[in-house]
């Protein structure tokens, strides 16, 4: 049962006991805080490329007041500010809630899986501070850390190693909050999970994953990847190619210093999407075991999880990725026709969109932009889509669509792009002085927009139903008879059928990166 009681306060130091050991964080009288709750025993020496096990007991009060390690990886193109070092030991999870707990009344709980392209991120990143979230919107907010890179995403079965051990931490990460969650005010019979990217990849694993059953209960993915998982074969030949950059055996890898597994994975990583365009370096495997099949094929057979689904991309996604130089997704016009030139070879009589339909569905006026628009639906838009429709059969499917530029992301042409949907569902809309989104102004509407998105995630998580007494739009399920889409921007809308014009382009096969 949650009970004030549950949290025994010392001083302005609530302790709650868990399964593996007290711990202690603070309360500034609005949230209450636990910082680096390990969650598994650490992951090194012989437990690499291992399933997560569960940490050892402890009757010593742990201090949660700071972030734990986060998992090794390379420098990102992007500043992330982590929150604190790298390690390998990297199981650690954090906790906000709001300090008002009331005897039996749980809160909704909201697990957040961080994104950076299955290798760079971490649940500690300061965007990812859950103050606002929690003590704003009545939620227990959690964050983890998974392992990232070579150390979660490669496949090693055929060594004997465990396959897709990111996806097992996750789980192990849920597996922690169901036993333990209530203690801190949270109900674990309404957790949700939630993601960005690659984040959202893993969601939308996960709710075609048979372990996954019954450790949440509802799910939103943002941007999600969610074709882009991979057969065993191809995920070998990415596990080889770093054992051969690293000029090691599997069994020589496995004690191989870090750092050389950092170096190798950065090396993979930036081949991988140069050499085929469209697909990364590290992702989920089908691996016949824990993934029994692609996400999306699950989805649209049935077999997903039957929990309410929030999903949904940005209008501009690829922009990011432009700005960056990034190779990470296919933008030049050239290197698109290369792509599906490769994917009409690996998956013969799969439609693709013709000249004809691209001139339609992306009527701009040079090659490039259109480019940008076939690049954002392909990663991005087309594949939520796809999922959307076949969760659909199973269970209700809030789709949306993030429209909102601040003038200055207009004037350098990032627009809506992938990643800037977040500061508003997290309502940490300004970093610091150096931060420029806001320098030309928008801030306001940008407070008013991240009101009314943590209003409906929040809604979301606690009755599976993201409408809101806000005199809003109402958002109606997605269903094939009117496909009602919700469009956030400066003033939302809902939309029947606003990806028509692409459907009609892609069609309705899926187009999985195999």
């Amino acid at each position: 049962m949650t009970t004030e009681a549950n949290i025994r306060q010392v001083a302005d130091r609530p302790v709650v006991a868990t399964g593996y050991g007290p711990v202690r964080g603070t309360d500034d009288g609005r949230v209450r805080t636990w910082k680096g709750i390990r969650y598994a025993a650490a992951p090194v020496g012989d437990l690499r490329w291992r399933a997560p096990v569960p940490p050892e007991p402890s009757t010593e009060v742990t201090e949660a007041m700071e972030f734990g390690p986060v998992s090794p990886q390379p420098r990102s193109p992007i500043p992330m500010g982590l929150g604190t070092r790298a390690d390998e030991d990297c199981l650690f999870l954090n906790v906000w809630a709001p300090s008002d707990v009331q005897a039996g009344a749980p809160k909704p709980v909201m697990v957040w899986v961080h994104g950076g392209a299955y290798i760079f991120g971490s649940g500690s990143q300061p965007l990812y501070d859950g103050s606002v979230l929690a003590a704003d919107s009545d939620v227990v907010v959690v964050t983890i850390n998974y392992r990232l890179g070579a150390l979660g995403f490669i496949e090693l079965s055929s060594a004997g190693f465990d396959s897709n051990i990111a996806l097992r931490d996750v789980l192990a990460a849920l597996r922690w909050v169901q036993a333990n969650i209530a203690g801190f005010g949270g109900d674990p019979d309404r957790v949700t999970l939630f993601g960005e990217s690659a984040g959202a990849g893993i969601v939308t694993t996960l709710l075609a994953v048979p372990e996954a059953a019954g450790l949440f209960s509802r799910a939103i993915a943002q941007s999600s990847p969610a074709t882009s998982i991979y057969d065993s074969s191809r995920a070998g030949a990415v596990a080889q190619m770093l054992l051969d950059r690293l000029g090691m055996t599997a069994a020589e890898a496995h004690r191989a210093p870090v750092q050389a597994l950092i170096d190798a994975s950065m090396d993979v990583f930036d081949h991988v999407p140069t050499a085929t365009p469209g697909r990364l370096a590290f992702a989920p495997t089908v691996d016949g075991d824990l993934v029994p099949d692609y996400p999306v094929t699950l989805a649209r057979a049935g077999k997903t999880h039957p929990v309410p689904l929030l999903i949904g991309t940005n209008k501009d996604e690829a922009a990011l990725f432009r700005f960056m130089r990034s190779p990470l997704m296919p933008i030049a016009p050239k290197t698109i026709r290369t792509m599906f030139d490769e994917i009409a070879n690996d998956q013969p009589g799969l439609q693709l969109p013709t000249a004809e339909q691209i001139g339609t569905a992306y009527p701009a006026r040079l090659a490039r932009t259109r480019s940008l628009g076939v690049a954002s639906d392909m990663g991005f838009r087309m594949p939520s889509v796809w999922f959307a429709e076949g969760h659909g059969a199973t269970a209700p499917v809030y789709l949306y669509r993030f429209d909102w530029a601040t003038p200055v992301f207009k004037a350098i042409r990032l627009g809506a792009a992938h990643a800037t949907e977040l500061i508003y569902v997290w309502g940490n809309l300004v970093s610091g002085s150096r931060d420029v989104t806001f320098k030309l102004g928008g801030l306001k509407t940008g407070e008013a927009l991240s009101e009314r998105m943590r209003a409906r995630w929040s809604a979301f998580a606690a009755t599976g139903d993201p409408n809101v007494p806000l005199g809003q739009p109402q958002w109606a399920p997605y269903r094939s008879d009117d496909r009602a889409t919700l469009v956030i921007d400066r003033d939302d809308r809902v939309v029947d059928d606003l990806d028509r014009q692409i459907r009609k382009a892609w069609g309705d096969e899926v187009l999985s990166f195999r």
